[in-house]
Order: structure tokens, then C-alpha cells, then sequence
């Protein structure tokens, strides 16, 4: 009976780990500057989103694709919101379409 209870343990934690990292996205989030704004980790201003409260870097669209990100109004200095579509995968957002809301 032990060794049952081991084998379906074993079992349900290796479930658990192959659960599957990615998620697919069609929402408003905060979008900035990483780094100026959400306190992230990086070597260079790189934009970013907040999904229901984590923070994520992006591939798809650079911080100078939505004007200026040193501007008074860019991410470097700015939150702003924007509907997003796009992928979550392995913890960073691929971005489909991003149309920044007006402020």
C-alpha cells in the first residue's frame, strides 16, 4: 500500500511540474518602461506589461515603436494603458497587437 501512496505522489508533483507556461492574452494592462517603472531587472529600457499584477518584458514591439520613451508621456516616464493580445510564454509576453487607450 506504501508504495502505491509513493507511486501516485511521484505521479501527481510531476503533473504539477509539466504544467503547461504559457497563456494566451486579449486585455488592458499597464504598459511601460520596465526598468523606469516596474522595478525590473535589465541592462537597458525595454517596454513591459502588468498582467493581473506580474510584470513581463515583451518581443514584438519596442519601447521607441509608440513615440519617443524619454518624452514627458513615454514609458521612461509614464504608465499608461493599452488593450494587449498576445502569448504568455515561459515568462514573457509575445506580443500580437498593442494600441496604447488614450490618457
Amino acid at each position: 500500500m506504501k508504495s502505491i501512496s509513493l507511486i501516485a505522489a511521484i505521479l501527481f508533483i510531476y503533473s504539477c511540474a509539466s504544467v503547461k507556461e504559457t497563456s494566451k492574452i486579449n486585455q488592458t494592462v499597464n504598459v511601460s518602461c520596465g526598468i523606469c517603472n516596474f522595478n525590473m531587472t535589465g541592462d537597458e529600457c525595454d517596454l513591459a506589461v502588468e498582467i493581473n499584477g506580474k510584470f513581463y518584458y515583451t518581443v514584438g514591439s519596442g519601447i521607441d515603436e509608440h513615440g519617443d520613451s524619454h518624452a514627458s508621456d513615454g514609458f521612461c516616464n509614464a504608465i499608461r494603458k493599452a488593450d494587449a493580445v498576445g502569448e504568455l510564454k515561459h515568462g514573457v509576453f509575445y506580443i500580437e497587437s498593442l494600441s496604447l487607450l488614450p490618457q
